[in-house]
């Protein structure tokens, strides 16, 4: 095979066997385009081979990643994708070892994450309670998705494949396809479930309204009866988010931040939050303690007379 057979190959097994999300075949598709155009010029040689890639062309590669002025995090994923291709050639015995193995990952900077206080979302929450009595439908399901966002901590894919045989109001719960298609059930508060309750009376007479055009799968529909838009619930959201703290920058994944922080912080086990979150790593999920200790700072900051 030619490097192209070899990459087109590793991604149909990547898709078929290991049943990798279509994103995650894309992003590595992306990452690993980008490494193969890299290394005909590197070489200088159009015939050139994954066997002639050793250690130096991969620090080559992520220098000339630093100088395209990408990101640490985005370059540590492009080494990832290259990281797992090969190991894959070495696995089917295409190459005798695995080049990428020995190079360094770029240390990632860890940014806390920007989340609301208590305040915050009781405002946020008593502004759209308000808006969504009145009874409109897209203010109705704006509340039950925020509200779902905030008592679920999920994150905006998840909450946008969220049908409606996943929801159990009943049992206070809802099953959540996470990344690399991890199914987890989390439990769904008592003031999303009023909100969620309610969404689903006025869910129904849409599609009453609509007949065969409605989507009666999808659990959250825009006004036109399909499923939303990833856009369209991050549009909803950080509209009504940029009410609270305008110029902040919050966005969907806040209330997932919200979720998080305001459970550590009330003693919440940090293992119990990780399967919350769905998280793969500890190492993920600690974030979190970090943005509930600078809090913890900043009320130490202010109160003690000898900070």
């Amino acid at each position: 095979m030619s490097p192209p057979d070899y990459l087109a190959a590793f991604l149909e097994h990547l898709a078929k066997e290991r049943d990798v999300s279509p994103n995650t075949v894309k992003a590595y598709a992306r990452d690993l385009a980008e490494f193969a155009a890299f290394l005909g010029p590197y070489f200088g040689d159009g015939e050139w081979g994954w066997a002639k890639v050793d250690r130096l062309a991969m620090r080559a590669f992520l220098a000339h990643l630093a100088r395209r002025g990408l990101s640490k995090r985005s370059s540590a994923r492009a080494l990832s994708a290259v990281r797992t291709f090969f190991a894959w050639m070495h696995r089917n015995d295409v190459l005798e070892d695995n080049p990428a193995q020995g190079v360094g990952t770029p240390k990632l900077e860890r940014h806390l994450p920007g989340h609301l206080d208590r305040t915050q979302v009781a405002t946020l929450f008593a502004a759209l309670q308000t808006r969504a009595s009145e009874g409109k439908f897209t203010d109705v399901r704006n509340l039950s998705i925020l509200e779902l966002f905030y008592s679920a901590g999920l994150r905006v894919s998840e909450l946008r494949g969220v049908n409606r045989v996943d929801l159990d109001l009943l049992a206070g719960q809802v099953k959540v396809r996470g990344k690399g298609r991890k199914e987890r059930i989390v439990p769904v508060g008592q003031h999303a479930q009023r909100a969620l309750r309610e969404y689903e009376r006025v869910r129904d007479q849409l599609c009453a309204g609509l007949g065969l055009k409605a989507d009666r799968t999808a659990m959250f529909l825009s006004s036109r009866g399909k499923r939303m838009s990833t856009r369209m619930i991050q549009v909803s959201v950080t509209k009504w988010l940029g009410e609270v703290d305008e110029g902040a920058g919050l966005s969907t994944h806040s209330l997932r931040h919200s979720f998080a922080t305001h459970l550590l912080d009330a003693g919440a086990d940090l293992r119990a939050v990780q399967e919350l979150l769905g998280h793969a790593s500890i190492s993920t999920t600690q974030i979190y303690t970090h943005t509930s200790v600078e809090r913890l700072k900043q009320v130490y900051r202010k109160a003690h007379p000898r900070a």
